[in-house]
């Protein structure tokens, strides 16, 4: 890369740089710039605005050209992504094609990605919930993985403070294992779900149905108006952007909050190759990248660098990153990086009917499910398996068509549906064990259009894994089973690691630098003004969903960061 004038490299120098504008990138752009810091932002994708960018998030499913559904020849072409329940017509533009951006499956993996400002904050499922210290300290006490560095107290009030700004709609439950939040009202449960919490809860003392805590405005705030976001209008059309703002995400909340600020650059289309580190200062000075449209090559500078570019990308960006003092990896002392990823399982579900509540159908397109927090192993070890599941839970009741006949009596029946009996569903979402031989690493000879080397994916189920299944198959059909359903049926995917979408881990936080590669704050142990806060820096995966403790672990950081920053210790 040539060299940069003294001129040139003022204009690129800032006083932070954020690899990425997902949900974390978001959240260290905002609180970098409220605290009053230059903040660049690399993101590899294009740029999406706010409504703008939104092609068809107001269309009757009339108005595309296949009714919603993708074509074979899409399907054809991309046999990974075309996986994802969200890949469908109305937002297939927001994801990742497998052929223009190719990944090497030691093992099979599916890889669902987004590039684009806001990355996969304008997809995700927005659901919500708190780790509690039985997820902290799960790794100690079971003995898997190292101990986490911090516990349930020291998030807390970087929880209270991502909720307040974001907006999590939720009951306050009282649960130790699920701790209560800063809630907006709840969504309401339908009928039959009501029913299915109470029937457990009289079976079970240990066993909860709750109603799902997500990401959505249900009661307007002034913290809201100021983003400029209205509350959720139950359309359930999320994955296509929310001209209401009424979901959060990076596009709708913090992007254009840090941008008002005045101390945002937003650089689309920078897909980042490295980190650099001085040799001589012994820290990281910048980031290169390259042009995602011009391939040209560009340096930028910042004496605090996060790191937010999603868990896998970022595992191959410091991987990347090489240098005369980390020959292996930008961080990697101790060879550990890429190493312990781990992810949730989502293969195995349950159905069933309801005859009951004949009189009572659901109203409106609630965007959002029950919960079932996890209840095995938790006080103590019950079980061939270690750790447990969440799972989810709904129940609907679907239209159905006669459609027997020809001719008039068909049309007439076709015209004039019939509401069928209750549908109740639910899903596991099992914690996977971070193990050693599940790895990310860097092709030594497949690059990509960047001249980046592809990423390698070595990700696998285990026994553990297997055994969490089966209990959960057996319990819910239990419980269901109490609960008079009928016509149950279990169902085990058997699919590839990957379409969870929630890999974590590779560059995983502990108090040990020869076990861990972050400290407490999610600086790198060997590189103190480097801060990675997105998945890759989880220790562990537990069982809830993990965006909003992706958050919470962006403001503290960045608060520490820019403390240290200022007695000149990063």
């Amino acid at each position: 890369m040539s060299l940069m004038n003294i001129d040139g490299k003022k204009e690129n120098t800032f006083d932070a740089i954020v690899i990425g504008s997902g949900i974390s990138g978001g959240w260290a752009a905002k609180e970098l710039t409220d605290k009053g810091l230059k903040t660049l932002v690399l993101e590899r994708g294009r740029d999406v605005k706010h409504n703008v960018d939104y092609p068809t998030t107001s269309l009757q499913p009339y108005e595309f050209e296949h009714r919603g559904q993708i074509t074979e020849e899409v399907r054809k072409a991309n046999p990974v992504v075309s996986k994802c329940y969200a890949f469908r017509e109305d937002a297939q533009h927001f994801f990742v094609k497998d052929d223009e951006h190719p990944y090497v499956q030691d093992k099979p993996f599916d890889w669902i990605r987004g590039y684009q400002v806001g990355g996969k904050s304008l997809l995700w499922a927005r659901q919500t919930q708190r780790w509690s210290d039985f997820d902290f300290t799960g790794p100690a006490r079971d003995g898997f993985a190292v101990d986490w560095p911090i516990r349930y107290s020291d998030l807390a009030p970087w929880y209270s403070h991502v909720e307040k700004f974001a907006g999590i709609s939720g009951n306050k439950d009282g649960l130790k294992e699920l701790p209560d939040g800063e809630f907006l009202p709840p969504m309401e449960m339908t009928c039959v779900e009501k029913y299915f919490s109470e029937k457990v809860a009289g079976a079970y003392k240990d066993r909860h149905i709750i109603i799902g805590r997500c990401a959505h405005i249900t009661q307007p705030g002034p913290v809201f108006a100021e983003q400029g976001r209205a509350s959720c209008q139950h359309r359930n059309l999320c994955q296509r952007g929310c001209p209401f703002g009424g979901y959060f995400s990076s596009n709708a909340s913090t992007i254009p909050w840090a941008l008002k600020s005045g101390n945002l650059t937003l650089r689309p289309d920078s897909v980042v190759h490295s980190i650099i580190y001085d040799e001589q200062k012994g820290k990281a000075t910048g980031v290169r990248v390259i042009d995602a449209k011009t391939k040209a090559a560009t340096e930028y500078f910042a004496p605090v660098i996060f790191v937010n570019a999603a868990a896998l990308n970022t595992n191959l960006i410091l991987l990347n990153s090489i240098s005369s003092r980390f020959p292996n990896g930008l961080g990697n002392d101790n060879g550990l990086m890429g190493k312990y990823v781990a992810f949730h399982n989502y293969r195995a579900r349950v159905s069933a009917e309801y005859e009951g509540f004949e009189n009572f159908t659901k109203y409106g397109n609630r965007p959002n499910g029950c919960y079932v927090p996890r209840f095995r192993n938790v006080y103590k070890q019950e079980t061939d398996f270690l750790r447990g599941y969440a799972a989810g839970f709904s129940g609907f009741r679907r239209m159905e068509q006669n459609r027997d006949g020809v001719g008039q009596d068909l049309k007439n029946s076709l015209l004039h549906p019939s509401l069928g009996n209750w549908s109740v569903g639910s899903h596991i979402m099992g914690e996977t064990i971070p193990k050693e031989s599940n790895t990310v690493s860097l092709s030594k000879d497949e690059k990509d259009a960047w001249g980046m080397p592809l990423l390698k994916i070595n990700i696998d189920y285990d026994d553990n894994d297997e055994k969490m299944v089966k209990d959960y198959l057996e319990q819910f059909t239990e419980m269901f089973t109490k609960a008079g359903f009928t016509n149950i049926k279990t169902s085990d995917s058997k699919q590839a690691p990957g379409l969870d979408i929630h890999e974590m881990g590779g560059v995983r936080m502990g108090n040990d630098p020869k076990t861990s590669l972050l400290n407490k704050w999610n600086q790198l142990h060997g590189c103190k003004n480097v801060f990675v806060t997105d998945g890759a820096c989880m220790t562990s995966t537990s069982t809830q969903n993990p965006s909003l403790t992706y958050m919470a672990l962006t403001a503290r950081a960045v608060d520490y960061a820019v403390k240290e920053s200022k007695k000149g210790n990063v």
